[in-house]
């Protein structure tokens, strides 16, 4: 019976490593992968010392606040956020600052304005603008790829019931510490995130 206990809280504890190990993967998406292992992400940086970074690829994501039609290309006003490791926008940080992406073509300002963007290609520097009727100088960019996210959400249900002898079986069947253990009994949670 013991033994039988063991294997089975083995064979779930190499299922749970496997699908943590699995959820772990987060890649870049290759439309914003860019041409370089390390592309800038600090606007802070660039903003203090623009000449130092011009012509270097960088990989900026916020919300578009504002979007420019011209002759063959469209201008994305973008409130940047970091990014995390799937360069996805992080939820509820607060803007670092604004850039001005240049991507060739038209892009359809309703499908983009207030959207989460993720845009990558080189640094052109900076230009004097305004924010309402205040002085700004917008980071710019040409936006050699440029990534729309969605956002969803997921239900986070709560911790089953375990108890501290694992599996076992008991007079009502099979279950986690039936009686026994530590549970959770509060709702699922919602969890909003940025998903392709």
């Amino acid at each position: 019976m013991l033994t039988r206990t063991v294997s089975n809280n083995m064979s779930l504890l190499a299922m749970a490593c496997s699908a943590l190990a699995l959820s772990g993967c987060v890649t870049v998406p290759d439309a914003i992968k860019g041409s370089t292992a390390t592309p800038v992400q600090q606007l802070s940086s660039v903003q203090n010392a623009p000449n130092l970074f011009a012509g270097a690829e960088a990989r900026f994501g916020g919300t578009v606040v504002n979007v420019a039609n011209e002759q063959g290309r469209t201008v994305l006003e973008i409130a940047a956020v970091p990014l995390d490791s799937g360069a996805r926008p992080i939820l509820g940080e607060p803007s670092r600052g604004r850039l001005l992406a240049t991507v060739n073509g038209f892009l359809e300002p309703v499908d983009f304005k207030g959207q989460l963007v993720t845009v990558v290609g080189p640094i052109t520097g900076v230009k004097e603008g305004k924010i309402g009727t205040t002085q700004y100088k917008f980071v710019t960019m040409n936006a050699t790829g440029y990534k729309r996210w969605r956002l969803t959400q997921q239900v986070m249900m709560p911790p089953a019931p375990m108890g501290p002898w694992g599996w076992r079986s008991g007079t009502w069947g099979p279950g986690w510490g039936v009686g026994y253990g530590w549970y959770n009994p509060g709702p699922a949670q919602v969890q909003t995130i940025v998903t392709e």
